[in-house]
This record gives structure tokens, C-alpha cells and sequence, in this order.
């Protein structure tokens, strides 16, 4: 069994095998929903004159899922075989997901073509539902012959994954030399934001929409500058404004002195990113903070958090700044410090 499951790709066929039968049971309770406005028995082949063979709802419900099914996991188990070419497996997973598709449309074309009708003879196949069930059908098995990873990839991610491991085994000091967190506002200053923007936006909205629009790009602009991702490890320290823009880059051989302290944000021009008096500063908050002391003289603030994270991240800052002076340095990819 183990040999088996190694020789086949198992997520595609958990798809292979699901994706038909919910595709039928779908299709089931759809024509259940429909039997009381269907008459009986139901036309399954059409001439111009209308309905020209006939089989009672069960069967046509039941023999149509089947179809499904057994048309879904004929074509779409073909691409499972992970020794079968890439190719192939793609356009097989594609061709499968398109049959079951069409087959369905078609079923639910016959079946609308005869809703309302008192015999099924006068009924046609709804033209309508075909053509787009059928454009629908075409496209998305395209798209998924497009998209569907038939080959085993080893990423960059998988890469860096590897490297930062190996780096974490040889070097258990890394992890203490690390640290990742986001700062935030209080909630009651984001609670004062909304009170303050997006209720007179919703009022304004019903005469002016665009100034509406703007009061909440306003508000969400507001909110994005009081919130950070710090990063400090042995390349530096790092501030993302609202956890995408990068505001601060500072690397571990520039810092003279790290030391976390209480401050008020108005004492270096408020909340978000500030230069006040030579003085760079990411505050979301007053309260706990680390004030970074460069070795060309200037001076940085970021907010820490709480009191022990902020103490953290003073920590390792002084340590990664002290390992830096003496020629350690960040590690190469692959290659931790010593």
C-alpha cells in the first residue's frame, strides 16, 4: 500500500475521486428541488418534433450522476500516476474536469427544457443553459490544466525553509538573536478613528458618496500608520509600516545602544512615523519603547509592545550590535555565525 500511495500523486486523487461525486450529489439534489414542477416521465432523447424517449425522474437522475461519476474518474484518474508525463497529467486534469462539467450541463439542460411542462413531449433541450454550461466548462478545465501542478517543485521557499533550519540546528544561539512582533495602537484610539470618520461617512454617503469614499480612505490611511511588524536579528533592526512599508533599516553594526524605556509619543511628534529634533521615531502609542542609539550619533524610537517585550527586544539589539563590533556579523544563507 505504502509503494502505491509513493507512486501517485495523492492530492490529486482525493480530487479525482471527490470532485465527481460531489459534482453528482449536487446535481441530485438540484433535480429533486425541481421534481414537483417536471412531468412524468421525463424525455431523455429529442427529435425536432420534441421529446422522443422517456424514462421515469429516478432513472434519469440516477443514470445521469452515474455518468458523472464514472466519466469524471475515468478521464480524471489518468493524471495521477506520478510516472506518467508531466503533460499528459495536466491535460488529463484538465479533459476530466471539462467532461464532468458538460455532462452535467447537459443533464441540466434536458431537465430545464421540460420545467413546467404537462408532457414531455412538447419539451425542447434549454439552448441556454447548454451554451453557458458548456462555455463554463470549456474555460474552467482549461484554466485547471493551466494551473494544476502535476510536477514536485522544490521552491525558494523551500530553500530558505532549508537553510534557516540547518542554521537553527548548528547555531541554537540564532533563535535567542531573533525576534519578530507588531505594534498597535490602543483600541480605544481605533474605536475614536471610526466614531470620528466612517459614521459621518455613512452619513455623507447618501448626498456626497465620494466624500464619503475619501472619509473612509482617510480612516483606513489613520489606521495603518499605528500599526508596525519589528524585526530584529543579527543583520539589524527592521520597521514595517503597517507590516508592507519598510520606514526603518538599521544595520546591527550601526547601533551603538539599545535600552527600553517609557516614553510619551508627543515628546517625538506624535504618533507614526516622526523625525522630530534629529530624532527618527515608529511610535503607534506612548508607553513601552526602545530607544536605539546609532554609532553616527542619531537616535531612534520604536515602540516595543508591552514592558518585557520591549526589554527583548533592547536585548537582543545590544547583543546583536556587541556580536557585529567584534566581526560576527549576520550569517550567510547556509552559513550561521560563529
Amino acid at each position: 500500500m505504502g509503494k502505491l500511495l509513493d507512486s501517485v500523486d495523492a492530492k490529486a486523487l482525493r480530487f479525482a475521486l471527490g470532485f465527481p461525486v460531489a459534482l453528482a450529489a449536487a446535481f441530485a439534489f438540484c433535480a429533486w428541488l425541481l421534481r414537483p414542477d417536471l412531468p412524468d416521465p421525463l424525455a431523455v432523447r429529442w427529435t425536432a418534433d420534441g421529446g422522443a424517449a422517456f424514462a421515469p425522474f429516478g432513472a434519469y437522475v440516477g443514470a445521469g450522476a452515474g455518468a458523472i461519476v464514472v466519466a469524471g474518474w475515468v478521464v480524471l484518474l489518468q493524471a495521477v500516476p506520478l510516472g506518467r508525463p508531466v503533460l499528459m497529467r495536466r491535460i488529463m486534469m484538465g479533459t476530466g474536469f471539462f467532461l464532468s462539467l458538460f455532462i452535467t450541463s447537459a443533464l441540466a439542460a434536458g431537465l430545464i427544457g421540460q420545467v413546467g411542462l404537462a408532457d414531455a413531449r412538447q419539451s425542447r433541450v434549454d439552448m441556454t443553459v447548454l451554451a453557458l454550461g458548456s462555455g463554463a466548462a470549456v474555460s474552467l478545465g482549461v484554466t485547471m490544466a493551466m494551473v494544476y501542478k502535476a510536477d514536485r517543485q522544490w521552491s525558494p521557499d523551500d530553500d530558505r525553509a532549508l537553510q534557516t533550519a540547518i542554521a537553527r540546528e548548528t547555531d541554537p544561539d540564532l533563535a535567542l538573536d531573533t525576534i519578530r512582533l507588531w505594534v498597535h495602537a490602543r483600541s480605544s484610539v481605533f474605536v475614536m478613528i471610526g466614531i470620528a470618520t466612517l459614521f459621518p461617512a455613512a452619513l455623507l454617503a447618501v448626498v456626497l458618496p465620494w466624500l464619503g469614499i475619501l472619509l473612509v480612505l482617510l480612516a483606513a490611511v489613520s489606521t495603518a500608520f499605528l500599526f508596525a511588524r519589528v524585526k530584529a536579528d543579527r543583520g539589524g533592526l527592521k520597521v514595517l509600516l503597517a507590516g508592507v512599508v519598510p520606514v526603518m533599516d538599521v544595520p546591527a553594526g550601526a547601533i551603538s545602544a539599545a535600552s527600553a524605556a517609557e516614553v510619551r509619543a508627543a515628546d517625538y511628534g506624535g504618533w507614526g512615523y516622526r523625525h522630530h529634533r534629529g530624532t527618527a521615531a515608529m511610535l503607534v502609542s506612548s508607553g513601552p519603547a526602545v530607544v536605539v542609539r546609532k554609532t553616527d550619533g542619531q537616535r531612534l524610537a520604536v515602540s516595543g509592545g508591552t514592558l518585557d517585550s520591549a526589554a527583548r527586544l533592547a536585548d537582543v539589539l545590544t547583543r546583536v550590535a556587541a556580536r557585529a563590533r567584534r566581526g560576527g556579523g549576520p550569517p550567510a544563507v547556509g552559513q550561521p555565525g560563529s
